[in-house]
């Protein structure tokens, strides 16, 4: 009883008011109301047993408090976030324009506040020293208090979340490399050759002078091949040889252009060399073919870097980031090796660094620099230049927010906010509205292929034009031949006729430019050429069948003709020097 009576005397004042008990219980208690205003809470009424609930701020219970609330909002100028308007005659909120502007609007608009817009005195979004630990920017004007809130492309990342708050993230982004597309490489006259590479012609022209060498060699081995000419020939006992060695050459050429050639090998074994050349010919017409195609009619355009492992293995492309950035702090404080290479070598170059987003593009439209940005800017520089391109995807992923001193009390009400222009939809309205409806976005043919920078054109001179000139290169040798040709049947005969050189060639050209005449008459020539036949030495095969060798036996000997005054023994004909009988006959 003595202590009941003890603790039943004591009071003090709590964090709920003044504390005593009576008969067990608290006697008389009192509940405070505080509410979070301009960064600090404060009364605004109270409850107790006696006199029930008091309110002394009736205005902390409802919204009316923000009507005429106006806030400072800073920012940075930065297409197409927050632009200034070309009309010099406005003033206040109305001198700006932009994505962010649009998206301040529509949020005072929900959740009710007025207020106005002034741009930063550095120009920055705000990054810590590593030496002095102080902030610069829109992160030092939120520290120092002269700002409620900071709107524009401002990225949410743990160091900033650390000395501020963010509200929830109005758009997601992550880090791109920007990089000037290559320029289309200029066609070669002979393209035409580009579906196989220089290696593999060189192995195709030495397969097909060993297959010309090879047909011709099994050709003489073979004794199928050697066939006697037809009767009307009056060359009995005489057995010819179809494949010579030009013979051989012009077979493989026709086949190997899928053509013919008018020659069927007879023996097995030529088969088999014509078959497997005739595969070998399938195989890389077929090759050839099917890449024609798309290296005459599509652009291939190359980049030297396509990725960020490159862009840090190599010195000879130049890259960098924004100064006093997210991005630069990204990778200041990366643990990735590709990423902690690439500061280190950032670092070491101090040039690298840009002030502005719109230098940096400019950098990278001069060449040789790549410029490590922010997605949402790299699309919008992309979709208005056509001279610039991605490369690669993002190295992160993160998101824009508002930014404001620690402990508003707006973050909650500018994120549900947010939360529902997103659900409806406007935010995706002001995206297309700055990105891609302005009226000079950049298009892109390329675009049309989705599988990177790949697009069809038509096929110009420049393209096939060395196939004229193989053309007309073979047309201008056929010539050259044709004269040669002329040349040496003209001396034959005028050493045949035994006439004047000049006079021959004379009576040649008149026969050969009469182009009403298709017939020609050779009498006299034949003649001359049948009495030099007589009197000159000759050799052909002819079979005979020797007497040490049985009668089912059988091979070719040389006989040798003797000249009818004075008898010569002449060599063997030689290899390359075989009758061709202008008919054909199965074996």
């Amino acid at each position: 009883m003595r202590m009941r009576r003890i603790v039943s005397e004591v009071s003090f004042d709590g964090l709920t008011g003044k504390a005593q008990l009576r008969e067990g219980n608290r006697h008389d208690p009192t509940l405070t109301f505080l509410k979070l205003k301009n960064r600090s809470l404060q009364p605004v009424g109270e409850w107790s047993l006696s006199k029930r609930l008091t309110v002394h701020d009736f205005d902390a219970f409802s919204n009316r408090d923000t009507i005429n609330v106006t806030l400072r909002v800073t920012t940075v100028l930065e297409k197409p976030y927050v632009m200034l308007k070309p009309d010099t005659n406005l003033t206040g909120n109305a001198r700006y324009e932009g994505f962010c502007i649009d998206l301040l609007k529509d949020v005072a608009h929900l959740v009710g506040f007025q207020y106005t817009i002034s741009i930063v005195k550095d120009g920055k979004y705000g990054v810590e020293d590593p030496d002095s630990k102080q902030w610069n920017g829109i992160v030092r004007e939120l520290l120092d208090g002269k700002s409620d809130l900071a709107v524009g492309s401002m990225t949410i990342n743990s160091a900033r979340e650390k000395v501020i708050d963010f509200t929830k993230p109005f758009r997601n982004l992550g880090i791109s490399i920007l990089f000037k597309l290559p320029k289309k490489p200029p066609a070669r006259l002979f393209s035409f050759l580009n579906p196989l590479s220089a290696e593999i012609w060189a192995w195709v022209a030495g397969a097909y002078v060993l297959v010309c060498f090879c047909l011709f060699v099994v050709a003489r081995f073979t004794p199928n091949e050697w066939l006697a000419p037809p009767p009307c020939a009056g060359d009995e006992g005489i057995l010819e040889n179809q494949f010579s060695f030009p013979n051989s050459v012009w077979f493989i050429t026709g086949t190997f252009l899928r053509q013919g050639s008018g020659l069927n090998p007879k023996a097995t074994s030529t088969r088999l060399v014509g078959g497997i050349w005739w595969f070998f010919t399938l195989i890389i017409v077929s090759s050839y073919t099917a890449n024609l195609a798309a290296f005459l009619t599509v652009d291939r355009k190359s980049t030297p870097i396509e990725s960020a492992s490159d862009l840090a293995h190599q010195t000879d492309i130049s890259y960098g980031t924004l100064d006093s950035g997210s991005t630069m702090d990204f990778f200041r404080n990366s643990t990735i090796t590709t990423y902690k290479t690439m500061w280190t070598y950032m670092e070491s170059h101090s040039n690298v660094f840009v002030q502005t987003y719109e230098q940096g593009i400019t950098r990278v439209l001069q060449g040789n620099y790549a410029f490590l940005i922010e997605s949402p800017m790299l699309d919008y520089a992309v979709q208005r230049d056509c001279n610039l391109t991605q490369i690669g995807s993002t190295l992160d992923s993160k998101g824009y927010g508002i930014g404001m001193p620690k402990g508003s009390p707006w973050r909650d009400k500018l994120s549900l906010a947010i939360l529902e222009l997103q659900e409806k939809g406007m935010i995706q309205l002001m995206y297309n509205k700055w990105w891609k409806n302005t009226g000079d976005v950049c298009n892109r043919d390329d675009k049309k292929d989705s599988k990177a920078s790949l697009f069809a054109s038509p096929l110009g001179i420049d393209n096939i034009g060395g196939v004229f000139v193989v053309l007309f290169a073979g047309l201008i040798l056929a010539v050259v031949v044709a004269i040669c040709e002329f040349c040496c049947h003209v001396r034959r005969n005028a050493k045949l006729k035994k006439a004047p050189l000049c006079s021959e060639m004379k009576g040649e050209l008149t026969l050969a430019l009469r182009c009403c005449h298709s017939s020609r008459d050779e009498s006299a020539a034949d003649e001359a050429m049948h009495h030099h036949s007589k009197t000159s030495p000759s050799s052909t095969y002819v079979p005979v069948m020797p007497e040490s060798i049985g009668s089912g036996s059988q091979h070719l000997v040389t006989q040798h003709h003797r000249e009818q005054q004075q008898p010569q023994q002449q060599p063997p004909i030689p290899m390359f020097e075989m009758r061709k009988s202008s008919f054909e006959f199965d074996s």
